[in-house]
């Protein structure tokens, strides 16, 4: 008879703060949960919910003494971690549980060779010699997925792309064959085909060692995909749990409604997304009721007098609200926008190239080429949303720093109604006309510089381009553009650091807008935001849109957000464009092989793949230093032919605003 607990691991009441001089704020709030062997629960929740504490608390990694358990239980087969020594959570960490953190650039080692550091971890826990360390990780390496895994081996983190690298921590954290594997937003900010295999590569190696996995993750349409369970945080405690068919067929707590309402995708085409104003509250500012209660549509007075207990809403399938057994009002009514009549030609791109020179040798002699971008022809209306899409690597974010002139085109012409190509201008000429092509970057903080005030940021362009007619005057414009994003006037006097990531991104667009654009270049702006602040900012988008008739090169890697928001979509790959058209041609009835793959590695919401057109992608996108002879695509191409080898397809016109380049479009 095995007279072990039925659950492998089991968070009771788990009370975690943070030591702020002499105050204690708290970060976790009575948060309890379980898991059986090898079950993946996901745990999910908008940023600030104390997911991350949570599972940092797992594992004993919290800061000391900052952080501080103030009470509960983690039961590991049925041992209390919270009560282990350091010696103790050593024969844990690494061995019986592993974590795979959510930036593997910063979790790496970038001095050791990624084989040193998957070898350090055998070595350490298995106590073999350095020879046969050393031949486990490059079988580690070879499993998880790494092409030339023996060269590989030797290679620094730097040297691979953000996918390798994420398979490398996977390898890392399953070397000992763990019983608990925390994997902490495994795949944020990556490609949907790097995602798909990232996930697929964790469920496989999940069945073949039967390791149970705590998925931390914002990414609703995963969790639809991969989970066994869910559990959903808000504000430091667990307020609904549920199998995953249960939650997603009959969410009950008003909160996970929301969230699953936030999602964008082509059915809400015109429609405002269902957000959740305001944000997760500090824990330290919530009363004795419910901690949603100012957040929640369906509050009321006993809402935020009484806390709510756990209420069993089904089997298996409890959650924290005093009406989770009633029926919540009808859905959320979702206004509608306006459609925009696109107008007149904007920008015309002609045969765009960008290749970047490899030098070598002590004179630095030029070697050869990145060809970043190689060859791409787009046209922008006014009103209009053009979504470029497409893996990391394959040109799209060169393509928008061309345009603004961060990155130097080697060849072609873009077009700016009324002042001619932007490529071609005079540093003077282009400075008359730079802002009416402003650009929003991926990572908000990083492209505001901390030392300057958002007021000075805002006001900073509208002085260089002589908009308004005095200080005065341009702090009131900033005033007023600050108000249409949806941001006080008070911040005007702050600094980047003291807002959130969806705030930075609301400054990030008001900054755009402060010299009256008229194309506005949004680079990933919204891939590694909650599904809420992603709804909000979506909201937004299509609402300045309206108002001053803008166009938008939306460049993403998130097809649900192209499905929602672009009039018209092009796919690139390896710098080139591959296949274009109006938003429904592309994203229904794609014709390249490369749209149907990148199709296929989206998470679906509503949970079906039988309908999903080509299986996933394998592999990489190669280098662009030297690019595959004929059609770029034909090396992993499921269907390609000898002819693809030869020379680039020519374009293939499938309707009137639909076309692509391959010898074998999907009709």
């Amino acid at each position: 008879m095995n007279n072990q607990p039925k659950q492998l691991i089991d968070v009771q009441d788990l009370h975690v703060s943070f030591r702020q001089g002499p105050a204690r704020v708290p970060a976790v709030d009575g948060a309890s949960f379980s898991m059986a062997p090898g079950e993946m629960l996901a745990l999910v929740g908008e940023s600030g919910s104390g997911k991350s504490v949570t599972a940092l608390s797992i594992l004993g990694l919290l800061p000391r003494p900052a952080a501080l358990v103030e009470q509960g239980h983690i039961l590991f087969h049925g041992q209390d971690v919270l009560g282990m020594n350091d010696a103790q959570l050593r024969q844990i960490r690494g061995n019986r549980i592993s974590m795979i953190f959510q930036e593997p650039m910063t979790a790496l080692n970038p001095v050791l060779t990624v084989g040193w550091q998957i070898a350090e971890v055998l070595r350490l826990h298995r106590g073999i010699s350095a020879k046969d360390a050393r031949v486990q990780a490059i079988a580690l390496l070879d499993k998880v997925g790494i092409p030339d895994p023996a060269s590989r081996h030797d290679d620094y983190p730097h040297q691979l792309s953000g996918g390798m690298r994420q398979r490398v921590m996977i390898a890392i954290a399953l070397a000992c064959q763990p019983e608990l594997l925390i994997a902490d937003e495994p795949t944020t900010a990556l490609d949907v085909t790097v995602q798909a295999q990232i996930m697929d590569l964790i469920a496989r190696l999940r069945h073949e060692y039967g390791t149970a996995v705590l998925l931390i993750t914002h990414n609703l349409a995963l969790v639809r995909e991969q989970a066994d369970r869910i559990a959903v945080m808000y504000a430091g405690s667990i307020v609904e749990q549920a199998p995953r068919d249960e939650l997603f067929a009959r969410p009950a707590h008003p909160y996970t409604r929301l969230l699953l309402r936030s999602l964008p995708h082509s059915g809400q085409r015109g429609q405002r997304l269902a957000s959740i104003s305001g944000s997760v509250p500090k824990l330290s500012d919530i009363g004795p009721g419910c901690p949603f209660a100012p957040r929640c549509p369906l509050a009321q007075p006993r809402c935020r007098d009484e806390r709510p207990a756990n209420t069993t809403v089904g089997e298996a399938h409890l959650a924290a609200c005093h009406f989770a057994t009633q029926a919540m009002a009808a859905a959320i009514p979702a206004d509608a926008i306006p459609a925009i009549a696109t107008g007149e030609l904007l920008l015309d791109i002609r045969d765009l190239r960008v290749w970047f020179p490899i030098h070598h040798g002590f004179l630095s002699r030029v070697q050869g080429h990145v060809r970043a971008v190689d060859g791409v022809s787009l046209q922008l209306r006014r009103g209009e949303t053009l979504a470029l899409v497409g893996e990391s690597g394959c040109g799209k974010t060169t393509v928008g720093k061309a345009l603004v002139r961060l990155a130097k085109a080697t060849a072609g012409a873009a077009v700016l109604s009324g002042a001619g190509d932007v490529l071609a201008l005079d540093h003077h000429a282009m400075h008359a006309v730079r802002k009416r092509i402003q650009m929003i970057f991926q990572d908000p903080f990083s492209s505001l510089n901390p030392r300057l005030t958002i007021g000075e940021s805002i006001t900073e362009g509208m002085d260089a381009h002589r908009i308004g007619a005095n200080a005065a005057e341009r702090r009131a414009r900033a005033e007023a553009i600050m108000a249409k994003v949806g941001l006080p006037a008070a911040a005007l006097g702050r600094y980047p650091h003291q807002f959130s990531g969806g705030q930075r991104q609301r400054i990030g667009l008001a900054r755009a807008l402060a010299v009256e654009p008229d194309v506005v270049i949004c680079d990933e702006c919204t891939s590694a935001l909650d599904v809420s602040v992603q709804a909000q900012i979506l909201n937004l988008l299509k609402d300045i849109q309206h108002e001053f008739h803008l166009a938008y090169l939306f460049i993403t890697h998130d097809l649900s957000v192209v499905g929602y928001l672009a009039d018209r979509v092009a796919v690139m790959y390896l710098g080139h464009v591959v296949e274009e058209g109006l938003a429904h041609e592309v994203l229904d009835t794609p014709a390249h092989p490369y749209t149907r793959a990148l199709l296929a590695a989206a998470p679906h919401i509503d949970g079906s793949d039988a309908t999903r057109p080509a299986p996933r992608l394998s592999g990489d996108v190669p280098s662009p230093a030297s690019p595959p002879t004929g059609c770029p695509f034909h090396t992993r191409c499921p269907i390609a032919q000898d002819q693809c080898q030869q020379a680039m397809p020519p374009q293939t016109a499938l309707s009137p605003t639909h076309h692509c380049h391959c010898l074998f479009p999907q009709r």
